[in-house]
């Protein structure tokens, strides 16, 4: 599933790739595709003649900036944006072609169909249930240390699911999640508001490299994740738990261990990151 890295890449690519593009018609060949008020039918007609200003990211979701419009795009578990001479033969799995005026297509494709596209007034995306309850961006600017620790002094739930959630930090998923705990050697199932302060601010701090490192790369390229370009993201070099069971830790040479946390695959090394907050 792209987290915040690869959705970040993504907007990076189709800025460089559409940013001040016309669009000249959309055909949308999966309905479900298109959420919201606005049905698939309105979308097409709206959005044909509206120019494409520009693009944000909060949290995991594109927003796309038109003259009168915002599109707010979830790409869920495997949703990928091409760009493509208007010539090409469709790929399979294209489910909406945004066709621009200068003979090019911008395409979405989606394995599974779970993506999700919303068209609302310009300015009405930060309202909207699923951007509105996300936390802060995980920046320095941003993401406040103080708040973070209490926040977590108030919730009685293991760090990890409670990371996944986008209400504390926005953009976090499993592998990141798991790699920022490691870092901060914290074991994924510890209650938050068992953290002390100094394990919050490492927490913190582990958050905004792994996220800002991952960003750098390019995103991790788990199963199909391309960015908008067309291109693989390089992270998946740097990781240090996901998807290493039985594999040593660097740090400690104990094999990693893989369990199930808020029913997602977790990584994490039992020496390191130890449960017991004494320990």
């Amino acid at each position: 599933m792209p987290e915040l890295p690869e959705v970040e890449t993504v907007r990076k690519g189709l800025e460089k790739l559409v940013s001040g593009a016309s669009i000249k018609s959309v055909d949308v060949y999966w309905d479900r595709i298109i959420s919201g008020s606005i049905a698939s039918s309105e979308f097409k007609q709206l959005l044909t003649g509206e120019k494409i200003i520009g693009f944000d990211r909060r949290g995991k979701y594109i927003i796309f900036h038109f003259r009168q419009w915002a599109m707010v795009s979830h790409l869920r578990m495997e949703g990928k944006y091409e760009v493509e001479d208007s010539s090409k033969p469709l790929k399979k799995h294209t489910h909406v072609v945004f066709h621009l005026a200068d003979g090019r297509d911008l395409r979405y494709l989606d394995v599974r169909k779970f993506g999700r596209m919303t068209l609302v007034p310009l300015g009405e995306e930060i309202s909207m249930t699923g951007i509105r309850l996300l936390g802060p961006e995980p920046t320095e600017e941003t993401f406040d240390e103080t708040t973070f620790y209490n926040n977590l002094q108030t919730k009685k739930r293991a760090i990890k699911p409670l990371l996944l959630d986008q209400k504390i930090v926005a953009g976090l998923g499993n592998i990141y999640v798991d790699e920022a705990l490691f870092l901060a050697k914290i074991h994924p199932l510890r209650i938050a508001n068992s953290l002390k302060k100094d394990e919050v601010s490492q927490l913190h701090k582990a958050i905004i490299k792994v996220l800002g490192d991952a960003v750098e790369a390019g995103g991790t390229t788990i199963r199909s994740y391309q960015n908008a370009l067309g291109e693989a993201g390089t992270f998946q070099v740097n990781l240090s738990v996901y998807g290493k069971k039985g594999i040593p830790c660097i740090h400690c040479g104990t094999p990693i261990e893989k369990i199930k946390v808020a029913q997602r695959g977790t990584h994490f090394c039992s020496k390191c990151q130890r449960l017991a907050a004494d320990q």
